[in-house]
């Protein structure tokens, strides 16, 4: 299976699109490879992404990908881009602009950026300038420009900003600075065929022939220097996706385990044990002696050990999750789903409210509360529960807040 990131690069309508076993996917975001329908074995070819509307798909994604023995081809666009960043590391380059990038002689990625219509339309607004110097040493070839006039051209047409640089401003500064034979020239070629000088999307033609051929080229070995694929941020990413169904409830695994680090009382014990269990030692010393040993520290004055270790479990894991999610029960699965549910209906009631929206002292209250401790304890609170600080905690919480608040009036009428 092939799964294609592209947008603006090549039209909806492209017939090479419908092609078998391809699966034709919006301009890549940051999470988009977590997708579990891109499994061992498959190829991804990365054309366009998105980086300021939403944001960027990272590099430490796309190694995460390619350890997990997926393929990932990177052409025309972002693609270029981060094929040129991670050729190195197993990230296959395609096409001109790949190479243009990775030799040096491309630097910029506005370069590659097109202004698109923030309704959705997958359409290029703007030129990108990567085609406008493709078109110009094409022109001079022909001798409709000097050297000189076109050098003239492109850093007149590199300083318009990349979402201005529609067609009306490339035609005005072309006018200015050439007169009208290059218009005319470029529109004789538009004529004979419409994409004649579209140098991203011959790119991105090629990129995807290279990954339906039967002869694909292994992946170029990794670098001398491995690059860890699996750190606490690529865990928290794939944390966000990762999901299980239980008892007929399909419910993200980071809401129940969030709800069991606030919730349950002794779930304290269980992130001690989580830790003693990561120090992998056979024997029974707890981790808290071996710190202070380590430390070379009297043991009643070491600090505990989830002060200084603060893993980011991994979610996808099954054994991760039982071990975690040992005091879970049906009850608390529940309330998970409530407390979703009940963020939905304060939205439709409450315009603009969102959990984000709430103040970060109210979350922090009703953790003390819960925790049975002063607000200012919540931090080595929220540690002792397996949350990264007590900020995080209380973004958890906001979550809960609406449901939770239900929950306890009805408790209390």
């Amino acid at each position: 299976m092939i799964h294609l990131y592209v947008g603006p690069t090549l039209a909806p309508t492209e017939p090479t699109l419908r092609a078998r076993q391809l699966r034709v996917l919006p301009p890549a975001r940051h999470g988009d490879l977590d997708d579990p329908e891109i499994e061992r074995g498959h190829t991804v070819v990365l054309i366009d992404g998105v980086y300021h509307q939403a944001p960027a798909l990272r590099h430490k994604e796309i190694l995460a990908a390619i350890s997990r023995g997926i393929r990932v081809i990177g052409a025309a666009s972002i693609g270029a881009l981060r094929a040129a960043e991670l050729h190195s590391h197993g990230m296959l380059g395609s096409g001109r602009i790949y190479h243009a990038y990775a030799s040096g002689t491309l630097t910029g990625d506005d370069e590659v950026a097109v202004g698109q219509t923030p309704d959705g339309d997958l359409h290029a607004q703007t030129w990108p300038l990567v085609n406008v110097r493709h078109i110009l040493r094409a022109a001079e070839r022909d001798r409709i420009l000097t050297s000189r006039t076109a050098a003239l051209l492109l850093h007149a047409l590199a300083e318009i900003p990349y979402p201005q640089r529609t067609e009306p401003a490339v035609r005005a500064v072309c006018r200015r600075i050439a007169g009208s034979e290059l218009l005319l020239w470029l529109r004789a070629h538009r004529l004979r065929d419409p994409h004649w000088g579209d140098l991203k999307r011959a790119d991105a033609l090629g990129a995807l022939a290279l990954a339906q051929a039967r002869d694909l080229p292994p992946a170029p070995p990794r670098a001398s220097r491995p690059v860890p694929v699996s750190t606490g941020y690529t865990r928290a990413w794939a944390n966000r996706r990762a999901a299980q169904e239980v008892e007929g409830q399909v419910l993200p695994t980071a809401a129940r385990l969030a709800y069991q680090q606030i919730f349950d009382p002794e779930f304290p014990q269980v992130w001690g044990r989580w830790l003693q269990h990561l120090a992998g030692q056979p024997d029974a010393v707890p981790l808290g002696r071996r710190l202070a040993y380590v430390l070379d520290d009297d043991p009643d004055l070491a600090p505990a050990p989830h002060l200084v270790f603060r893993p980011v479990p991994d979610l996808s894991d099954p054994e991760t999750v039982a071990f975690l999610l040992g005091r879970e029960t049906a009850a608390d699965r529940e309330a998970v789903a409530r407390y979703a549910a009940a963020n939905t209906t304060v939205r439709d009631q409450v315009r603009d409210f969102s959990p984000e929206a709430i103040g970060d002292d109210v979350a922090r209250r009703t953790l003390a509360r819960l925790w049975r401790t002063d607000t200012a304890a919540v931090e080595d609170s929220a540690a002792a529960r397996g949350f990264r600080n007590g900020a995080d905690a209380i973004e958890h919480m906001k979550g809960f807040l609406a449901g939770f608040v239900a929950d306890t009036s009805e408790r209390t009428a």
